[in-house]
């Protein structure tokens, strides 16, 4: 399989999160945020997909993917211990099996960076997604340019 990367959002602008997608020439936009909205100007699923796509990138969400609240919650608290516990979980699900699946397919066929509002990637569920699909694979985590 080819090299994974994934990125969070959390410190950066959309126009270097783009500019970081395409510096490592990805091709497809792989949102697995379960709820794709977010305060932060231009990652909302609309404006995102919108300038993802302008700029020649793929997008796709994978709301199975997603972590459920309480999983989100034991995230901000720093509990990493539930977040695993709720998550994986939440990948035995049905829908998550199939998007898991699906995603890993696209994976084999295009560049593609995982794509959530984490900016540590060891702290978030990119990682425990990773474990459990991807784990052969050589990855990569972007870190978007600070906007100065």
């Amino acid at each position: 399989m080819p090299q994974l990367t994934t990125i969070g959002y959390a410190h950066a602008t959309q126009d270097a999160l783009i500019a970081a997608l395409q510096g490592k020439k990805v091709e497809l936009l792989a949102d697995i945020r379960a709820l794709p909205l977010s305060r932060r100007a231009g990652f909302s699923k609309t404006s995102l997909k919108a300038a993802v796509e302008e700029a020649g990138i793929e997008y796709r969400h994978f709301k199975h993917l997603g972590t459920p609240k309480e999983g989100r919650d034991a995230a901000r608290k720093g509990d990493y211990a539930t977040l695993r516990r709720i998550y994986e979980g939440q990948l035995h699900l049905p829908e998550a099996l199939a998007q898991m699946a699906e995603i890993q397919a696209l994976a084999a066929e295009k560049r593609t960076c995982l794509l959530c509002y984490c900016g540590e990637a060891e702290k978030c569920h990119r990682s425990l997604l990773i474990e459990h699909v991807f784990a052969s694979c050589d990855v990569v985590h972007l870190h978007p340019e600070m906007p100065t």
